[in-house]
């Protein structure tokens, strides 16, 4: 794939990227290694002043950001500056707290004194330098959300970006070096992924972030354990948003609309399969089909507009062959199921909700990225949460439901990294984030995020003489 701004709206190319030469990435490279020796021992004032300068920076440069995201990836602009804000906000939460967070351990003393230890401690150490590959979906916040944390706990980043968002790629090293973070502590590679192994098996790179498809965290994966080094891995979802009788159903509906087409319905953590007990089915169909219906679909600089193109015309493709093949094998398109006839260039596709899905249809099995909901009947909670975890992934989860009962069920049977309750599934500085199965491992944001790139070393001292 070459490295390119294409408005996905047009299908324009705004401007190419030659990727840098085999000498510039080994000069990055040791520019990070180089960087690392002397940022690790910076202290969390200084980092935190660095970061809070970098959040300063890019709230000021909200708008132009949030436009260049549209440009090369099709979000709609007001959804592109609440994600500037959002990582705005995660900046400053790791700025306030990663000191905490990273703050000596002291162990039980019975313990310390079993050990023969007149005392012990554990210290929170950086890694080093480490490789980030990052998808184009939310260019800025997949970038921030390793970047803040990475940083404040002394370590270097390399960012492998994804090839169709190579200005906003491009702005995040530039921010960071505005801020004044020292030269290496934050490079932009334009590089293909063809690159990433050589770059991945550098000694001097640490470990490894990547959040995008399950291939490429396979690929990634089998090259750092082939290296014995640390990987944290974000991949597919297909989260079920389940429906129960005691749910609110106006509200239900209502909030389901968001969770499945919020980024266009090109996010990992985007409600897709919606699994309603049959005694609020009717009722909950009624509502959501006649929300989707309302979106309004067009220009993603407009701010009319719910949904807007895909981010690029292959996904765009994969979306309607998985629909087509859902309907093909007896699926009800009961609204979208093709391209808006309206929108004549551009990557677009209409809000599709498909019912009557069954498992012989790749959709039952398989990710959609993009605005198209499956819809199911269940007849109890047993039948609802074995739905649910009928996937190969699990990332998030959501379920409404005022029942204690049911609450308690579904926290403890629910295989996923996340059970969200009467509201849509999203993430917060505060809170770790991350799946199981072929979702991943590891988790990102909070004190588990932070601490997944750092050296857990233990200090323990012998007895006094």
């Amino acid at each position: 794939m070459p490295i390119a701004t294409v408005n996905p709206a047009t299908g324009e190319t705004l401007e190419t990227f030659e990727p840098i030469a085999a000498a510039e990435i080994e000069r990055r490279i040791a520019a990070a290694d180089a960087a690392y020796a002397r940022y690790r021992t910076t202290g969390f004032g200084e980092r935190a002043r660095l970061l809070g300068r970098a959040a300063d920076l890019l709230e000021q440069d909200g708008d132009s950001v949030a436009r260049t995201m549209t440009t090369e990836m099709g979000k709609p602009v007001k959804a592109a500056r609440a994600e500037v804000a959002k990582c705005v906000k995660a900046m400053r939460w790791y700025a306030e707290h990663a000191e905490e967070l990273l703050a000596d351990e002291q162990p039980a003393q019975a313990d310390v004194e079993d050990s023969g230890a007149s005392r012990a401690v554990v210290h929170y150490r950086p890694l080093g330098v480490v490789l980030a590959v990052m998808p184009w979906n939310f260019p800025l916040w997949q970038v921030v959300r390793f970047a803040a944390p990475a940083l404040m706990a002394g370590n270097v980043g390399l960012l492998k970006h994804a090839s169709n968002v190579p200005r906003t790629a491009l702005y995040l090293e530039d921010l960071f070096r505005r801020a004044g973070f020292p030269e290496g502590c934050f490079q932009t590679l334009l590089v293909g992924s063809d690159a990433v192994e050589e770059i991945l098996r550098d000694d001097r790179v640490a470990a490894a972030t990547l959040t995008g498809s399950e291939p490429a965290g396979r690929s990634v994966a089998s090259v750092a354990g082939d290296e014995i080094k640390k990987t944290v891995l974000e991949l597919g979802g297909s989260d079920p948003y389940v429906v129960l009788p005691s749910a609110d159903v106006e509200r239900a509906a209502r909030t389901a609309v968001t969770a499945r087409v919020q980024n266009n319905g090109q996010s990992c953590i985007a409600a897709k399969r919606f699994i309603v007990h049959a005694d609020v089915y009717d009722a909950f169909r009624e509502r959501f089909v006649a929300g989707m219906r309302e979106l309004t679909v067009g220009d993603p600089l407009s701010e009319d507009t719910d949904v807007g193109p895909l981010a690029s015309e292959q996904g765009r493709d994969d979306l309607e062959e998985l629909v087509d093949d859902a309907l093909g094998h007896g699926a009800t398109a009961l609204c979208g199921g093709r391209r808006p006839e309206e929108r004549e260039q551009g990557w677009y596709y209409s809000p599709t909700v498909l019912a009557d899905i069954t498992p012989k249809m790749r959709i039952h099995r398989e990710e959609t990225f993009g605005p198209v909901a499956t819809l199911y009947r269940v007849a109890d909670l047993d039948e609802a949460v074995a739905l649910a975890n009928d996937t190969p992934f699990g990332l998030s989860s959501n379920v409404w439901t005022r029942d204690d009962a049911d609450i308690a069920r579904c926290v403890r049977d629910l295989q996923a990294g996340g059970v969200f309750f009467n509201g849509m599934t999203a993430s917060h500085p505060g809170l770790p984030f991350g799946g199981i199965k072929r979702s991943g491992y590891g988790r990102e944001l909070s004190g588990h995020g932070i601490r997944e790139f750092c050296n857990a070393t233990t200090v323990w001292y012998g007895p006094a003489e």
